[in-house]
């Protein structure tokens, strides 16, 4: 890890890299979070003495000040802070982000498209409206940017202060529809892997592989980075290391009693996520609508024979009583 440190006068320099082994040497320090624009500073316009002549430089600025206001003389931008040339370094810096992101002592969002609070009547909307609309909810590397630091502070292009993640977080939710308990720090592992994939959904990336490489962090996973494959080939990988890790852990779980959420998300990861087509079509079942709106349904049981899809039909049906539920009915289960 290579970080920046701000001088007693403003000077912004690099850091020597931290060996990976040598965590406890790592000082305290805050991380940036934007997104990318025109004339960004790289690690070789740090290295030539050309970074002050980018227009990037002023985020770079603006996050090594409030750093210091903050008691911290070193901070982290992903724009500079690694020698993008060096293959090694960059994997490891992209299997390390959501870590780094995490154990920041404090992370800053600087939107570049949200006015501060007092000119917002100007900007054509207000401030909840900019801050809906605000480009840092479209992009792909900005998800582990919003869920793995514990204290986020949101920031105008003016550098006011919008509030902090704690404050926001009922429109950070409506913004993302990330559960609010993903928010607010519960383990990752909590959440389904198709649920965790959904927090990608509406979020592009410059190179569509990046899709895939920022949900490293949100699986927990580290494997290698091969810019080209594409997307699918990203994503089989993906799914692969956690259907192995997954079932890795598997094996270290008591066989009985198992936790049935447990099972769910096993059968799911092996058969490579649900066929919506195999389940869709009970939704519009009569008896099934019966069941599921009156408010003394209790149990509802499948039966049938073995392999004619009561897993999948299942599962799905799970998925939707995961939903908002209005009606005191029971979780189906199945005979076969």
């Amino acid at each position: 890890m290579r970080l920046l440190e701000r001088g007693d006068t403003g000077e912004l320099h690099l850091t020597n890299p931290i060996p990976n082994d040598a965590i406890p040497e790592i000082p305290r320090y805050a991380i940036l979070s934007h997104t990318w624009g025109d004339e960004e500073v790289s690690f070789e316009d740090m290295a030539d003495g050309t970074a002050k002549k980018k227009a990037g430089y002023a985020k770079m600025q603006f996050c090594g000040d409030q750093a210091w206001l903050d008691g911290l003389k070193y901070f982290w931008v992903d724009t500079c802070c690694i020698n993008k040339s060096d293959k090694v370094e960059l994997e490891h810096a992209l299997n390390s982000m959501f870590r780094w992101y995490r154990e920041a002592a404090k992370c800053y969002v600087y939107l570049a498209d949200v006015p501060a609070k007092e000119h917002s009547a100007n900007s054509n909307g207000s401030l909840e409206l900019a801050f809906q609309k605000c480009r840092w909810f479209t992009r792909g590397w900005t998800l582990q940017e919003l869920i793995a630091p514990t204290i986020i502070e949101f920031y105008s292009k003016e550098r006011e202060r919008l509030g902090d993640k704690k404050s926001l977080e009922e429109e950070l939710h409506a913004i993302t529809g990330i559960p609010l308990k993903a928010l607010q720090g519960s383990p990752l592992s909590d959440f389904s892997v198709p649920e965790r994939m959904t927090w990608m959904d509406k979020r592009d990336t410059k190179y569509e592989e990046d899709k895939v490489y920022a949900l490293f962090g949100i699986f927990d996973v580290h494997i290698p980075v091969i810019y080209g494959e594409g997307l699918q080939k990203a994503l089989k990988r993906l799914r692969d290391k956690i259907n192995e890790d997954y079932l890795c852990l598997a094996k270290l779980w008591p066989t009985d009693p198992r936790d049935p959420r447990d099972e769910k998300e096993r059968i799911e990861l092996e058969k490579g996520g649900l066929l919506v087509d195999a389940y869709r079509w009970v939704f519009d079942n009569s008896d099934f609508n019966r069941w599921r709106d009156s408010p003394e349904s209790r149990l509802l049981w499948i039966k049938g024979d073995p392999g004619k899809g009561k897993t999948m039909l299942l599962c799905g049906i799970i998925n939707e009583l995961e939903q908002p539920i209005t009606t005191n009915a029971q979780l189906p289960c199945y005979e076969g």
